[in-house]
């Protein structure tokens, strides 16, 4: 038995069917050479065949249980058939939109409490000779690095290397690299009292700084030093009471193109990044006909995790951060998100990882109250949307020696949004991936104006 964190908690507390609360990768992949039509039915055929299901793939969640906390305990059994799921595109059907749009629709519901919370769905019939799979998982089991972590694992490096291993016949339990080592009693009460102790310690001071901080630029001390929460302007499609419908798009920036302007302009890949973003977000607005007299604010989740750490769960916090002021200008755009990236940085290295958790929650309840009262579309919102950025593998991938060409990330959409981004970087190409309530209008508009930002970006540092 494994008691949930906080933060974990959250999610269930958080969720209902306008707000599922689970985590999602589509990767596109190329039949291998010779291979034939029934390729990716046989492979979903050999995925059913692997039944030793691991941690965490194996746990339901038991909102009974003998201590305070909810907790998660092993099933008594686990069958594939609820899990593994085959569909086939219809050739003239089979495009990338048709695909995102399957995308969409299996990631509207929510996954079913009374088994393990995960799903992956084999796609096949794909154009070009192609097919998808996509995975999906509660945010209480991992976030989205985690996720993406067990989805490489499960991988290969090379397209000779045909085993497969899918990715809950992996062990990814917290503990199982401790397995087989032992510990003293006292040793082990120790260390977890002192680690206790010292945490929360080190919260109590982090709240104390980060408190003093927002109070400094409330009171305008200081001047763009830190985001404060609740500013965000709520004149824009992106807020508002989420609605069950969803939508998917994409934008693909070679990394080449990106790493040239970072190293013309020192910046680094978030930077360019998010003045892509920042960019096509107002170029989109000023197509609804709203133009912004403050910066775009978003919400970004940050790794807490230490050096090495690993295991299930979540070890992230959310901050916020001001983009740029409204400009026409590219480059000026870039140095003021610059500019407010290393405020951002600045700030989390100065308070403890457990104060930026804490700040976390406490500000995600105050937008889940909003969410649940269906205020989001009166109240100001704590930031206009959301934007992750999850680093993935440089190098190509296999599965079966299928290649892997392509992977995409589809998030969580808080209660009081209408959109979501998430960043992944693979095997030198940077995905955009959008994922939207139905009530926003033309996301795809969204994400091709990403692409042409790359291009103003270009030509605003005098990249040819």
């Amino acid at each position: 038995m494994s008691r949930l964190s906080l933060l974990d908690l959250a999610f269930f507390i958080a969720e209902n069917e306008a707000s599922p609360k689970h985590v999602a990768g589509l990767h596109i992949h190329r039949l291998p050479k010779g291979a034939g039509p029934r390729f990716a039915r046989e492979l979903y055929d050999e995925f059913l065949t692997h039944t030793e299901v691991q941690p965490p793939f194996d746990q339901v969640i038991r909102f009974l249980s003998a201590g305070l906390m909810p907790s998660w305990e092993r099933a008594e059994s686990v069958d594939l058939a609820q899990h593994v799921f085959f569909h086939t595109l219809k050739r003239g059907a089979n495009d990338r939109e048709a695909l995102y749009a399957l995308a969409a629709r299996l990631h509207e519901p929510m996954l079913d409490r009374s088994r393990p919370l995960w799903e992956v769905h084999v796609i096949a019939g794909l154009w070009d000779r192609q097919f998808a799979i996509y995975y999906k998982m509660h945010h209480a089991v991992a976030d989205g690095i985690t996720m993406a972590r067990w989805g490489v694992e499960s991988l290969r490096t090379t397209p000779d290397d045909l085993a497969v291993t899918p990715v809950w016949t992996l062990d990814h339990s917290r503990h199982a690299a401790a397995r087989g080592r032992k510990k003293r009693l006292d040793q082990a009460v120790a260390g977890t009292v002192w680690k206790q102790l010292t945490a929360n310690s080190q919260r109590a001071v982090g709240i104390g700084r980060l408190t003093a901080m927002l109070a400094l630029e409330a009171v305008k001390l200081t001047k763009n030093a830190i985001a404060l929460p609740f500013m965000a302007s709520g004149d824009t499609p992106f807020t508002g009471n989420a609605t069950p419908g969803r939508q998917f798009a994409t934008a693909a920036v070679p990394m080449a193109r990106i790493d040239a302007i970072r190293k013309v302009a020192r910046a680094t890949l978030n930077h360019v990044a998010l003045t892509c973003l920042d960019g096509a977000m107002h170029r989109y607005l000023a197509d609804e006909g709203i133009a912004l007299d403050r910066p775009i604010t978003i919400q970004m989740p940050v790794n807490l995790r230490r050096e090495g750490e690993k295991g299930a769960g979540n070890k992230i916090g959310i901050i916020l951060v001001d983009l740029s002021p409204p400009t026409d200008d590219a480059y000026v755009r870039l140095r003021n998100v610059g500019y407010s990236l290393r405020n951002v940085r600045s700030m989390i290295d100065s308070v403890a990882p457990e104060a930026v958790e804490t700040y976390t929650i406490l500000t995600g309840l105050l937008g889940q109250i909003a969410g649940m009262l269906n205020l989001a579309d009166k109240v100001t919102p704590l930031g206009n949307t959301l934007v992750s950025n999850v680093p993935g593998p440089s190098h190509t991938l296999y599965l079966k020696g299928a290649e892997l060409r392509e992977m995409h990330p589809l998030s969580t959409m808080p209660a009081t949004h209408l959109m979501n981004i998430t960043l992944f970087s693979y095997a030198g190409t940077l995905y955009f991936g959008l994922i939207a309530t139905d009530a926003l209008p033309n996301l795809g508009r969204l994400a091709g104006y990403v692409e042409e930002e790359i291009a103003a970006l270009e030509a605003a540092v005098g990249i040819a």
